[in-house]
């Protein structure tokens, strides 16, 4: 039992030290929760109470040679210092204690300096254990302490730039876009979102030889139209270490952020498509990490992508794009008369035709390059492109036939999630060579045409709404239907319900973002929650808008309930930082 004692200046008496010696351990209230005052081998010692691994009380375990063990997971400590023996565990907090004329005297409370510090190694070690419950500890108690969100994803992010020889992966990717979402979120949910970039970081890295650092040219003396020649060379030619090295003398030698940008952008874009889709994703989400956790990291960074980029498969050796009808060449053609389009939109405002969404959505890949050239040619900004491309995207993910076979949403969703990297890399550093990933869009798009057939009705289109709840009870409605497999439409019917009031938008971001985190979600919903809101709030207030956030709900309801083992372990982690007692028997529900 623990026995609050009287402060005598900055001590509390424990006890005689005979008394101490004879129970072994004495648990004494201080001003962080018990602490375990231990006797062993004619010293005394004073630990927090609770293991750090799940908060099991230790004067319930055992003392022998120095070593005081929890004897609920068999986690060890050296008793002096309260490091851990096992990494599984943190470091138990220790507690000045002294004997003064045969008393035990303890100072019930700890400095705290450093202790920002302790958890920073403790993330990076949870990431090089591959241990979850270690990760998300750190993550809550490093943004208790009052570290920033963009601080604790360097942490990862360099992490797996630094611990990973193939580079970057989808978990990378996964943090990227979880930075994205946190400022959708109040301070005191960042956590989760956080935890679950981390850990898919750690489990990228894990057993997976570092990467090797390559150094910039020893000049100044290039200009940027010749490293980015340089680099687009080398990429074709799969060659990572020139292409690595050019691309760290073009950040040594202080190009800017865009330029640098420019020089990635083209090379992506000077083949088809690469890895359907996910390599501009990936580049995009490298630029955009950098935003949150600076660009003094870009060297450790942007190399990582370098290997996937050169490697990277190219679209024009497939078979769909090649038979029967050759887009190839329908688009060799057209990006040679590209620079002149630009030139002749220069100083024109273009408004988008009624028909553009029908154009692009059909059947004739002719006509959607001229919708294209007409568009640019009638001074369509880069930005409008992107934009327009990314609304087409998420309308076939609106109209996908739940007849076609479930690995088939993963086409539709490439599609979106590359024409929304492609938007913003166009607002990133627009330029003639990555205007031609537009047209790559919008062919991707042309070829998901049959994964419309039938076409799914849009919410607005079907008359059997059935019974929906009042506005206020969507989120609950919309979090209970993710419980059941195959909820497709009601979740898409939960949103445009929501939407067709003119209710404020950051409820119903919150349960798309709380749908996600709670499940085991894989690297691709990821990847569509974090685009839809990006495109949402590019159209916020319009019918594109609202389909969006329908294609967003769509997919969630297809790929629901997971397992969600992330959510227990975080959960656990949560209870430990509330101080709860999880060793104790649940009281009935």
């Amino acid at each position: 039992m623990s026995t609050v004692l009287p402060e005598t200046g900055r001590q509390v008496r424990v006890g005689t030290l005979e008394d101490v010696t004879q129970k072994g351990c004495v648990v004494v209230t201080g001003d962080h929760g018990p602490i375990a005052v231990f006797h062993d081998n004619g010293s005394v010692y004073a630990v927090d109470n609770r293991c750090p691994h799940m908060g099991f009380p230790l004067h319930r375990g055992t003392v022998q040679d120095g070593i005081l063990t929890c004897h609920w997971h068999h986690a060890r400590f050296e008793l002096a210092s309260g490091c851990t023996f096992d990494l599984f565990a943190d470091d138990v907090p220790t507690y000045p204690v002294e004997v003064k004329n045969g008393e035990v005297w303890l100072t019930p409370y700890r400095a705290r300096s450093g202790e920002t510090e302790y958890w920073q190694r403790r993330l990076i070690e949870g990431m090089e254990q591959n241990i979850s419950l270690v990760i998300a500890k750190a993550v809550l108690r490093l943004l208790h302490l009052g570290v920033d969100a963009a601080d604790i994803q360097r942490i990862g992010t360099l992490f797996g730039a630094r611990n990973r020889a193939a580079g970057w992966a989808s978990g990378q990717t996964i943090l990227a876009a979880m930075g994205n979402l946190c400022p959708y979120l109040p301070a005191e949910e960042r956590a989760l979102p956080l935890f679950q970039g981390l850990i898919h970081v750690a489990n990228d890295c894990a057993g997976q030889p570092p990467r090797r650092e390559l150094q910039p040219l020893d000049t100044d003396q290039l200009s940027m139209e010749r490293l980015k020649r340089w680099f687009r060379h080398f990429i074709e030619v799969r060659n990572t270490d020139g292409a690595e090295r050019t691309l760290l003398t073009a950040i040594d030698t202080g190009q800017p952020a865009s330029a640098v940008a420019d020089m990635m952008f083209a090379a992506a874009t000077d083949h088809f498509f690469r890895d359907g889709g996910h390599i501009l994703d990936f580049l995009n989400k490298g630029f955009e990490s950098l935003d949150r956790i600076g660009w003094e990291h870009a060297a450790t960074v942007l190399p990582s992508l370098v290997g996937g980029l050169a490697r990277s498969g190219r679209s024009e050796e497939s078979q769909a794009w090649r038979h029967p009808i050759d887009l190839v060449v329908l688009l060799r053609q057209a990006f040679e008369e590209l620079p002149q389009w630009v030139e002749s939109g220069k100083g024109k405002q273009w408004q988008p035709p009624a028909e553009i969404f029908e154009t692009l959505l059909g059947e004739s890949p002719q006509a959607i390059v001229t919708a294209l050239q007409d568009a640019i040619q009638a001074g369509a900004t880069a930005d409008q492109l992107g934009r327009t491309l990314c609304q087409a995207a998420a309308l076939r993910i609106c109209r996908f036939s739940t007849q076609n076979e479930f690995p088939d949403w993963i086409t539709v969703l490439h599609t979106f999630t590359y024409c929304n990297a492609l938007h913003q890399a166009l607002k990133r550093a627009p330029s003639v060579e990555l205007l031609r990933g537009a047209f790559h869009g919008a062919m991707a798009i042309y070829l998901d045409r049959f994964l419309n057939v039938p076409p799914a009705r849009l919410p607005e289109e079907r008359r059997d709404k059935g019974e929906l709840p009042e506005r206020a009870q969507v989120h609950e409605q919309f979090m209970n239907a993710l419980n059941l497999q195959h909820q497709v439409e009601p979740a898409a019917l939960l949103v445009h319900h929501y939407l067709g009031d003119s209710q404020p938008i950051e409820p119903l971001q919150r349960t798309l973002i709380d749908a996600l985190l709670r499940e085991d979600a894989e690297f691709h919903t990821f990847q569509m929650v974090e685009a839809g809101l990006r495109q949402y709030h590019e159209l916020r207030g319009t019918r594109e808008g609202e389909h969006v956030l329908v294609a967003v709900a769509r997919y969630l309801g297809s790929h629901s309930p997971t397992n969600r083992t992330r959510g227990q372990t975080y959960s656990i982690a949560q209870r430990l930082h509330r101080g709860d007692a999880l060793y104790e028997e649940a009281p009935e529900s």
